[in-house]
């Protein structure tokens, strides 16, 4: 499962205040917060899915186009905008690419365990499939 969730901002004359916090914008308690950045505007990332972390993306600046796929819908969602971010949870199989001077955040609900990835999607799709 996938969807954008909006943040809570505050703005005035001297600039943008967005606000997360748990429970109120976060469905979840932060364990981990990484941040992708100096991406080559050609080369994807991701092509990976999680077994059970959830995660929040934010693109904290510039833009970002990720590609989330359930094992039977395909959806592509532009992440242009600090008060927007998508919320993963369950296996969902994710792209990214056309970078564009980005900065992505990656809030996970669980500390970092290569157990937890799929990297194959030969593999994610047998496994969603069984569902």
């Amino acid at each position: 499962m996938f969807h954008l969730i909006n943040l809570n901002s505050h703005s005035d004359t001297s600039g943008r205040l967005i606000v997360l916090e748990e429970p109120n914008s976060l469905p979840f308690l932060v364990r981990r917060n990484y941040f992708i950045s100096n991406t080559n505007t050609i080369e994807p990332r991701g092509f990976h899915a999680h077994k059970s972390q959830k995660q929040i993306i934010i693109a904290l600046n510039g833009s970002v186009d990720i590609t989330l796929d359930d094992g039977k819908n395909k959806e592509t969602i532009v992440l242009n905008d600090p008060t927007k971010a998508i919320y993963i949870e369950g296996i969902v199989w994710r792209e990214m690419k056309n970078f564009n001077n980005c900065i992505l955040s990656v809030l996970c609900d669980s500390l970092y365990c290569e157990d937890d990835y799929i990297r194959d999607y030969n593999e994610f799709i047998k496994i969603t499939n069984k569902k």
